[in-house]
């Protein structure tokens, strides 16, 4: 559907992408991996037409729709968020009008065996499925159910969208892109601003839409969850994969441990012709021998091992000093604001070393509390206090407001730190993949996630007691966030977090405080004990609500029953005729591994290597992919 041709982007001297190749088809749902500035965000604004490539070319047909979720957006005032999700089916007009105008155009027409005559067919049943999926229910209907799946509540749905965070404005710009229902859904970390129950209600979204779908994201369990293929761009060069995540870091092990074999391989053999070479070349006898040596190393395609980007963080946390017993102590807290009241009478206590998660959905107080922790902003009613000696480091959420965007990345932290650390700020900021050049770049022109960084360097200019962290992994890319994650399991002080990447919280906090309804309430466990219980309880909801209605739907229920032993037929027919092909295509695969490891073994001079080694790679990550599907489809 979308082909990326040879794409090259430059600035300057340096280049960012060189002649990518890749290609997106109408089931893909891929998720674009990388370390921050490594290009993913550029290839979704290539994609869309917001930014043209340096040489190459990007096809995509002329009537594909996209929908395109950038990091940063512009948001509508003026209307309620009802009406502004509604937006999203002004299209249905214009859909409406181009079947009008295709229907004409085929009834003036006589060649109906041409390619011209089948495309249009083809483009008016396009159309015809679009509009009745867009009428399948009330727009009304539709635009609703994804609001609030989205985290809005009903009584939010008629406020004006001025009225809202930044982060629940992407939420009204997410669902109007769901709505519109486009062939291709391009979304630039579209988990950033959601609590962990709308991830999981937009993972059972995504999983069931059927179109393609670019996603970045440094969400591991959501890739896992999401996506079929990982492309993963590294150094200006992409490597495609056609698994999750996780079976992503397996395979790219697997494949840079056979290229060294191969490269190994291979320099055992040159190292021997070369042996040859220099015994036997002065010997008549073997002057033939010899020049024809000569000649296939000057033919040799020389293995090369793909280079790896090892910058990483290496972040430890001062140790900290000794606090008193009780770190914070919030009591009958009531807190808010003069328009109002974000949570009441709540009960908030954390003791020295305990690491403790502050969870809920967006604008229930999880930031509210971190700001009267900070004592940025004092409770209504009721006492909130810290502990003896306690040293609190606090991480906001909007570091993009907090950093002066005209100081450099080295002058923000020279302009605070005091002591022997000042001799030490571009150790500390190499820390951080601030190197270099880097150091002298303007905060302006940073990326979100060497924001976030520059953030968290700021905190180990001195030693803290209290961690106070909201939303840190935003925009942080995976590996960034499990070294962060692994430095505060090692902190020897007490940890508060929002947060809602769940990956990153399991195995960081025992402790939990949910904010839900205007209440707070304390959760001892894990993140998975947590989920698990909310789960269970919403089904013990759902089923004492199906016993008072079962006798009013009993009708109902049998024709669903009917109606659901017909799907499952006919996806019994669809699942069988799915594993013989995939055993088919199983079987061809392996035999053409064992061809391919035959000549291997014994390789003569027409032979090429390393063509045969990339074959052998791509055929074996397409036989686990198809492998896996196999096993999974066979349970």
């Amino acid at each position: 559907m979308i082909s990326i041709e040879d794409v090259t982007v430059a600035y300057g001297g340096f280049v960012l992408l060189d002649k990518i190749n890749f290609h997106i088809s109408e089931t893909d749902k891929i998720g674009l991996v990388g370390k921050n500035g490594a290009g993913k965000s550029t290839i979704l604004k290539l994609i869309c037409g917001l930014q043209n490539p340096t040489s190459g070319r990007i096809d995509k047909p002329r009537d594909v729709t996209i929908g395109y979720l950038p990091q940063i957006m512009e948001h509508h005032r003026g209307r309620t968020v009802l009406e502004e999700a509604m937006t999203a089916f002004s299209g249905t007009a214009e859909i409406e009008k181009e079947i009008a105008s295709v229907t004409r155009e085929l009834e003036t027409r006589t060649d109906y065996e041409s390619d011209a005559y089948a495309e249009l067919i083809e483009r008016l049943t396009s159309l015809n499925d679009r509009l009745e999926m867009s009428h399948s229910e009330p727009p009304e209907v539709q635009a609703r159910r994804t609001l609030l799946g989205l985290g809005f509540l009903d009584d939010e749905l008629g406020r004006l969208t001025e009225t809202f965070s930044q982060g629940w404005n992407m939420r009204i710009e997410l669902a109007k892109i769901l709505l519109s229902q486009p062939d291709v859904l391009l979304l630039d970390e579209p988990t950033n601003h959601l609590d962990i129950e709308s991830i999981e209600w937009l993972e059972d979204y995504l999983k069931a839409r059927r179109c393609a779908l670019l996603l970045v994201s440094h969400d591991r369990r959501f890739l896992d969850t999401v996506t079929n293929r990982t492309v993963e761009v590294m150094l200006g060069h992409i490597h495609d994969y056609k698994v999750p995540y996780t079976k992503y870091l397996e395979l790219r092990a697997e494949r840079i441990q056979q290229q060294v074999a191969a490269y190994e391989n291979q320099q055992r053999m040159i190292q021997k012709t070369e042996e040859f070479i220099n015994t036997f070349r002065y010997k008549p006898t073997k002057s033939n021998q010899v020049q024809s040596r000569i000649k296939a190393l000057e033919k040799l395609d020389r293995i090369e091992i793909d280079e790896t980007d090892n910058a990483r963080l290496t972040v430890k946390f001062p140790p900290a000093p000794r606090s008193g017993d009780v770190v914070f102590k919030g009591s009958d807290l009531t807190v808010g604001y003069p328009q109002k009241v974000v949570f009441r009478h709540a009960e908030v206590e954390i003791k020295r070393g305990e690491k403790v998660a502050l969870i809920g959905r967006n604008g229930e107080g999880k930031t509210t509390l971190m700001r009267v922790i900070a004592g940025e902003l004092s409770p209504i009613s009721g006492e909130a206090r810290l502990g003896h000696n306690v040293q609190l480091g606090y991480y906001a959420q909007n570091q993009e407001d907090i950093l002066d965007k005209n100081e450099t990345v080295f002058s923000t932290l020279d302009r605070i730190a005091v002591g022997d650390i000042r001799s030490k700020l571009r150790d500390l900021l190499a820390q951080f993949l601030f190197r270099g050049e880097d150091i002298d770049k303007r905060v302006s022109v940073l990326s979100g996630g060497e924001r976030a960084r520059l953030g968290m360097a700021k905190l180990m200019l001195q030693s803290y007691n209290l961690l106070a962290l909201d939303e840190p992994t935003n925009h942080m890319d995976i590996k960034s966030k499990d070294i962060l994650k692994q430095a505060l399991k090692a902190y020897d002080g007490t940890l508060i977090v929002v947060s809602h990447d769940r990956d990153f919280l399991d195995g960081l906090v025992d402790k939990m405080y949910e904010f839900r309804d205007g209440h707070v309430k304390e959760h001892l466990g894990s993140v998975s004990d947590f989920l698990a219980a909310r789960k269970l309880e919403t089904l013990q909801e759902l089923e004492r609500k199906a016993e008072q209605t079962a006798p009013k739907q009993e009708d109902q229920q049998k024709k669903a029953a009917f109606e659901e032993r017909k799907q499952v037929s006919k996806m019994d027919r669809k699942k069988k005729n799915r594993i013989s092909w995939l055993e088919c295509e199983i079987g061809k695969l392996e035999a053409r591994m064992k061809e391919i490891e035959t000549v291997l073994a014994a390789p003569t001079e027409k032979d090429d290597i390393m063509d045969l080694t990339r074959e052998y790679l791509e055929c074996k990550r397409d036989l686990d992919a198809k492998t896996d599907e196999w096993v999974e489809l066979s349970e």
